[in-house]
């Protein structure tokens, strides 16, 4: 993976000699220690996207397109001379790699991984955004699945639940970074070293989440 939980200890105590952004940091721990690849992203001021593009259909909320993706494994070096091509780009998370995403209103959410946490059952990291989503990481696949997944269950309709699947292709803004120029991603349910490289198969969750969904929207 990289480094170890010593080894981020040191890089910490490293990052503040040499003066190294926290940034920085938070990025190495993404790619070093949780396995994930990371992409630069754009950053959102007044409506306008640092992308440069005056019709950008998400200022604010998408990869930079001339950045090069910065690989999981990349060591606090690598991050620091990427990122210093692209200072105060986003962090943004390419999805259905090492997970896939079940997204939900972040109410719901809430209430769902109460729920969750209380039947004991295994939960991968968990983020809210600032437009009032929650973010679910679930196993690669479950996104091509989710609606098969939902009708096996009896919910015919995901549509109307507002539960929602991103898989290949899509990606999500990392804590802490801004999204859109609305504020910051949070995390609801931080990682671990188990739950970011293993994170659940989305049948274990998604009962509760459609029932959660269902009962908010009703």
């Amino acid at each position: 993976m990289g480094f170890t939980i010593g080894g981020i200890r040191e890089m910490r105590t490293g990052t503040r000699r040499r003066g190294r952004s926290s940034e920085c940091t938070a990025v190495a721990e993404f790619t070093g220690l949780w396995g994930w690849d990371v992409v630069p992203g754009a950053r959102a001021a007044a409506g306008a996207c640092s992308c440069g593009r005056p019709d950008c259909r998400l200022p604010g909320a998408h990869p930079l397109d001339f950045a090069p993706q910065v690989p999981a494994g990349a060591t606090l070096d690598d991050v620091s001379k990427a990122w210093s091509e692209f200072p105060g780009a986003s962090v943004m998370l390419p999805v259905g790699r090492a997970f896939d995403v079940i997204e939900v209103a972040e109410p719901a959410g809430r209430r769902a991984l109460v729920r969750l946490e209380r039947m004991g059952l295994p939960l991968g990291p968990v983020t809210a955004t600032p437009e009032g989503r929650a973010q679910f990481f679930v196993a690669p696949g479950a996104a091509a699945d989710l609606g098969e997944l939902l009708y096996r269950m009896g919910w015919d309709d995901a549509t109307s639940l507002d539960l929602h699947g991103l898989g290949p292709g899509a990606y999500i803004t990392a804590p802490p970074s801004d999204r859109g120029g609305l504020g910051p991603v949070q995390w609801l349910r931080p990682p671990s070293l188990d739950t970011a490289t293993k994170p659940p198969a989305a049948r274990l969750l998604l009962g509760t989440l459609a029932y959660v969904a269902h009962r908010s929207r009703a």
